[in-house]
């Protein structure tokens, strides 16, 4: 595979399995609930099997009439059949568009008036929800991978043989994304071979010491970095344990049964698996590297983690990026260095692929240890925003890239997050600093938000493990030479307004308490 890779410079999706079964055999894949799109087969399958499946449902969606370029959305329930449709979508060069099943309708149906046309692949739930939007004027065909009403069941095309797989040029667009939409409606990103490939490569040499380790993974299947961690694991033949269901009481025999060596997840979710580290059968005992994306980690969360293995050297992998660049920094954090760590720290660009830098107002340089804003230059970049090229332009400057985060970067070069542009609190220099702080003082909490309220004061919004209430005293000494905050607001952890990635919609948070929806 690596040198196919290096002989065209594109990451294509299509075949990630076929050649992974070709060339590392049968090695198994545990699922945590059957597929959608074939049932039958279980929760115990393997690379060949996976393979098989995606080359099935390729030459099903060709019998429907999919054809090379065209744009099909994959929008259902939650599960590891997303993954195997984009393959499938992409092995006959059509241009899948990974859709979230936590979109609210109206979002989902702003989304697709964006596209020009697509294919839906959907499910009779995901359909109903849809039943306000009206799909005829916005899709070409909806196709089904159960009965659902007013779509076509995939299941009806037999794909006698599977087309032969298409292969389209590294520049074109080979998969599109959302961002987050934590401050609004989400964006599409549109990436091409090429691109992916510039973060892949990275990606796999960091890879390398844990080549062949199981892997365990709870992310979402439709955002681009599981695809990319897909493509690494596959590379070295790691076993695989996907997961869709993060409640511990489940993923903890699970675990304990496979004893994984890398295990990946959101941050929200690291933190509900701390429980884990204590668990019957132990099962992070084996794990040597952990990996953390999407946002950041509190550092409580990474010294349970990384004391809950039995390893000799076990270490925490953290990317800062976002969708629209791939990691533009990474650090790792072991054992002795977690005990110190700065859970601001994020690390440095990612040698030969990326470079970072901190600004001003007016885009000139600050000096280390000032706060701007942080841009990133990477070959990793997206191509644009399907059908928003304007924003995605108002966001570059010379190649440079507007994060939308603040921060700074320390004498040498390490990179340091305060906050999203769009989050800054003026009585607050970093409300992520408040939290990690809050979050090592008080074991029981389970998440905490600052957020701004009606007259830009700092509301913390927290939530606590269970329903116990928050205890008042607790609070108070917690919160000792913190910057004065208003009374804190205690949500359960369900209530809170989250992204695919379990990211907390601050924004919307403080909409709900400025409007008085939820005291």
């Amino acid at each position: 595979m690596r040198q196919h890779l290096l002989a065209d410079r594109g990451f294509y999706l299509g075949p990630v399995f076929r050649r992974a079964a070709d060339r590392h055999g049968p090695v198994f894949v545990t699922l945590d609930r059957p597929l959608d799109v074939a049932p039958s087969l279980g929760a115990d399958l393997s690379y060949t099997v996976l393979a098989e499946v995606v080359e099935e449902v390729s030459g099903r969606l060709w019998e429907a009439g999919v054809r090379p370029s065209e744009q099909v959305v994959v929008h259902k329930a939650d599960n590891v059949d997303i993954m195997l449709l984009t393959c499938a979508v992409s092995r006959i060069g059509a241009v899948p568009v990974l859709l979230s099943p936590t979109l609210a309708p109206e979002v989902a149906g702003q989304l697709l008036a964006r596209l020009r046309q697509p294919w839906l692949v959907t499910d009779a739930a995901t359909l109903d929800g849809l039943k306000g939007i009206a799909l005829s004027g916005l899709v070409r065909r909806t196709l089904s991978v159960d009965d659902a009403p007013r779509a076509e069941p995939l299941a009806k095309y037999t794909g006698a043989e599977p087309p032969p797989p298409v292969r389209l040029h590294p520049r074109e667009p080979a998969l599109i994304t959302h961002s987050s939409g934590t401050t609004g409606v989400p964006k599409l990103a549109v990436h091409c071979a090429r691109t992916m490939w510039n973060r892949l490569v990275p990606q796999q040499a960091m890879g390398r010491p844990t080549r062949g380790e199981t892997a365990a993974l709870h992310m979402s299947f439709v955002h681009s970095r599981f695809y990319h961690l897909l493509g690494v694991l596959l590379h070295f033949g790691s076993p695989l344990v996907l997961i869709t269901d993060p409640d511990p009481a489940a993923v903890g025999p699970l675990l304990a049964r496979h004893r994984p060596g890398i295990v990946e997840t959101h941050p929200n979710t690291f933190v509900l698996w701390e429980e884990l580290a204590d668990a019957p059968g132990a099962p992070l005992s084996r794990v040597r590297s952990y990996g953390s994306t999407f946002d950041a980690i509190h550092p409580r969360t990474v010294r349970r983690l990384l004391d809950a293995s039995r390893r000799r050297t076990p270490w925490l992998i953290q990317l800062y990026g976002q969708s629209e660049t791939g990691p533009v920094a990474f650090q790792v954090v072991t054992r002795r260095s977690a005990a110190r760590a700065d859970g601001r720290r994020v690390g440095y660009g990612i040698p030969g692929f990326t470079r970072v830098r901190v600004t001003d107002a007016e885009g000139a340089r600050v000096p280390p240890g000032t706060p701007g804003r942080i841009e990133a230059r990477t070959r990793g970049r997206i191509l644009t925003y399907l059908g928003l090229p304007d924003r995605y332009d108002r966001q570059l400057t010379d190649g440079w890239w507007e994060m939308g985060d603040m921060g700074y970067r320390d004498r040498l070069g390490a990179l340091y997050l305060i906050d999203r542009e769009v989050d800054r609190i003026d009585a607050v220099h970093s409300n992520l600093e408040v939290e990690d702080t809050l979050m090592s003082r008080l074991e029981e909490l389970r998440e905490v938000v600052i957020v701004p309220g009606a007259d830009r004061e700092p509301v913390p919004v927290v939530c606590v493990r269970g329903e116990r209430p928050l205890d008042p005293e607790r609070w108070r000494r917690a919160t000792a030479g913190l910057p004065a905050m208003a009374e804190p607001r205690q949500w359960r952890f369900e209530e809170l307004p989250m992204t695919a990635t379990w990211k907390v919609k601050r924004v919307e948070i403080a909409r709900m308490l400025t409007e008085g929806v939820r005291a």
